[in-house]
């Protein structure tokens, strides 16, 4: 597997990450719970957004990565 294969692997990752995250903020009752919930699925968020970034640039160093 190239690394720009195991990078995209990770977005997916961390798209179920916050998917999750986002769900069960949905579902719980308590209030601290939601709120720690939603903070934690923010900074996945932004963090699989740095990652994906990092797709953009491998895909411009490497063409041949482009679209794996």
């Amino acid at each position: 597997m190239t690394i720009a294969s195991n990078v995209k692997q990770c977005v997916s990752s961390l798209k179920g990450v916050e998917a999750g995250l986002s769900s069960l903020a949905l579902q719980t009752q308590d209030d601290e719970s939601k709120r720690i919930l939603h903070e934690t699925m923010l900074v996945v968020n932004k963090v699989r957004k740095d990652v994906q970034k990092r797709v953009g640039e491998l895909e411009r160093e490497e063409p041949q990565y482009k679209g794996f």
